[in-house]
């Protein structure tokens, strides 16, 4: 016996692919087969099943509803497996088996959809190229844009491992000779950090790479770009955009500049600072209540709770900018209506960051581009309130407006402002865009009167009182009847379909009326598509613009944030003072833990450090005396 011409068409997918789950579409369905439905069977907690598959015994099944799929790959991918959606590439055709293939391979660094991802947490996917004990990262979160790289000369394998597990990344892929060495990835080893996966070795390799950033980025040369001067970076770069290319199957427009992460601007943490200091999560539960970002995180955006988040993790070393987030937080300190009507704007904002991935992506939706237009529509007001702050560049964040304005003009012009969720079915072209459009809605809308009109008039010349006309997919308009009735039927009504107790039939007039509607309806609902898909290539010019707005409104939300807090705990800007070498703090209190106390009041303490007789302090007390939180203060 031989396998049926359809599931050879699937395991030959599933060869290409063997690493992952494979969900073959079938009609309305992702199907999984063989060892891949018992594997997604019991973690997705679904019912295996059996198909005809042209050997003696059935080939074991189960599947889930293509439009609940997020769900399903989301349960995957938290248990670490990786999903490749394989669709059908045209329309089923009687006798023919439909051309298939994989559009997208969904891993744990590569997700997008907003139902996986956690809003206020970016998803990265880490690149680490190892050579001659030199070590190169490259880390992306493609649901934002963010791309950044760097590389250590010195201490590699500490500072590998610290990076890793600041930036907690959701997957790692490396060249073969870093997957090899087994002292770094012990070093790294740690239930935060997922396994090193090896990748093709050539897509690492220095002119290769080279070559692929070029073509990312769209430069002919990389001479004058920051990131030029890291060979080794750059190679976990190239190695990176290759597997997203390969993963994703198309290139990702809003990947569109490379950060160098720069080290001497930020202060050193390595984990067991960020972990004792509980700077994002509790040090016994790992919960985020109970953490310094708990307490600071004021944000109103998601672009502004990541934002918060990484800064909390790399502490500003630079004089300049530390003092430029302080003079910004003193405005909106001083003028606590200002900081209100700001933040109240800012609620209103959703995560532009993150839809412009969806841009990138071509999977933005009609609803998508609605809750990006009502995000634009405040930063105008947002503007009038910062353009007189003269202080820390507050005043040319939102610059821009203008253009800002011309993308939210041209998504009112074109989407409706409530638009259908289904783009196959139509009713998301906003009328008055189009002419052709707008007629061939008209006669589908005003082939509904006719159909009306026509029951009407049925009705009265029949007699048929509860005679009325339908429509059903297989079988188009009918006009029913009741089998008790059947005797009044003319002889001009053609019987359609007989059912439990009505007979269907229809008339010359009905299928001209049906004819006209059909139509019109399948035009129209083609005619909008090709207008949303071009639309959609129009978006992808406004990408960066959006990225750049992302920027500058998770800059403005962290900085409220800071100044909410300050006005709630009644926090003073702190002064840098070079010239005094002592650490004094009269009355100090441990912000956490203060604000953690409910009836309690916090007992505040005195700290002295310096050069000369006060260079160590000996804490000592029993048990739950408050050691810890008094060296975490």
């Amino acid at each position: 016996m031989a396998l049926s011409p359809m599931m050879q068409q699937y395991l030959a997918t599933k060869e290409q692919y063997k690493d992952c789950l494979l969900f073959y579409r079938l009609g309305d369905f992702y199907e999984m087969f063989f060892e891949d439905a018992k594997t997604a069977s019991k973690v997705l907690d679904l019912t295996l099943t059996g198909r005809n598959c042209g050997l003696e015994e059935k080939a074991p099944m189960c599947g889930v509803p293509h439009m609940a799929v997020d769900t399903y790959v989301a349960k995957l991918i938290q248990n670490g497996y990786k999903v490749a959606i394989c669709e059908q590439m045209t329309e089923p055709q009687a006798g023919k088996i439909v051309p298939r293939d994989v559009v997208r391979v969904i891993t744990p660094g590569t997700v997008i959809e907003k139902d996986i991802l956690d809003d206020k947490k970016n998803n990265y996917i880490v690149s680490v190229y190892l050579q001659k004990n030199i070590v190169g990262v490259a880390y992306a979160d493609i649901s934002t844009g963010e791309f950044k790289i760097c590389e250590f000369t010195e201490n590699a394998y500490g500072k590998l491992s610290d990076t890793l597990l600041r930036v907690r990344p959701a997957e790692i892929i490396c060249n073969d000779e870093m997957f090899l060495n087994k002292d770094i990835v012990s070093a790294t080893k740690s239930n935060t950090i997922p396994r090193f996966q090896s990748y093709l070795d050539y897509s690492f390799e220095p002119t290769n790479a080279v070559n692929t950033i070029k073509k990312q980025l769209g430069i002919t040369t990389i001479a004058g770009h920051d990131f030029a001067k890291l060979s080794y970076g750059m190679s976990a770069a190239g190695g990176l955009i290759a597997y997203l290319i390969e993963t994703q199957k198309r290139t990702l427009k809003n990947l569109n500049k490379i950060v160098v992460e720069r080290f001497d601007d930020y202060m050193y943490l390595d984990i067991y600072a960020r972990k004792n200091l509980e700077l994002t999560e509790t040090l016994r539960e790992q919960k985020r209540k109970g953490s310094v970002l708990a307490l600071l995180d004021k944000t109103k955006t998601s672009m502004g709770a990541r934002q918060l988040s990484r800064w909390l993790l790399q502490p500003l070393q630079n004089e300049t900018e530390i003092n430029r987030r302080l003079n910004c937080v003193e405005e909106f300190v001083n003028n606590k209506i200002l900081l209100n009507d700001i933040q109240h704007l800012l609620s209103s904002i959703n995560d532009i960051e993150r839809l412009s991935a969806k841009i990138s992506y071509g999977t933005i939706m009609p609803k998508d581009c609605i809750a990006l237009k009502n995000s634009l529509s405040v930063i105008p007001d947002i503007w009038e309130l910062t353009k007189d702050i003269n202080n820390g560049g507050i005043d040319t964040l939102f610059a821009d407006h203008e253009q800002i304005q011309q993308l939210s003009n041209l998504i009112d012009a074109v989407i409706d402002d409530d638009p259908a969720t289904l783009l196959a079915n139509g009713g998301y072209i906003k009328r008055g865009f189009n002419t052709e459009l707008d007629t061939l809605k008209s006669a589908s809308k005003d082939g509904q009167k006719w159909l009306s009109a026509l029951e009407a008039e049925e009705r009265e010349k029949t007699g048929i009182k509860n005679l009325k006309v339908g429509y059903t997919r297989v079988f188009g308009y009918y006009i029913e009847v009741s089998k008790s009735q059947s005797s009044l039927v003319p002889y001009r009504y053609q019987r359609r379909q007989t059912i439990s107790n009505h007979e269907r039939f229809v008339t010359d007039e009905l299928k001209e009326i049906e004819e006209k509607i059909l139509n019109s309806d399948e035009l129209a609902q083609k005619l909008e598509l090709e207008i949303y898909n071009k639309f959609k290539e129009e978006l992808l010019n406004y990408v960066q613009l959006i990225q750049h707005l992302s920027l500058n409104i998770a800059f403005l939300d962290c900085i409220c944030s800071f100044a909410s807090v300050a006005v709630e705990k009644n926090y003073v800007k702190p002064k840098i003072n070079k010239s005094v070498k002592q650490i004094k703090i009269v009355e100090g209190r441990h912000p956490v833990v203060e604000s953690l106390l409910k009836d309690e009041q916090f007992v505040p303490n005195d700290t002295l450090l310096d050069n000369n007789d006060n260079r160590t302090i000996i804490i000592t007390g029993p048990n739950m005396a408050g050691k810890s939180t008094y060296m975490r203060q």
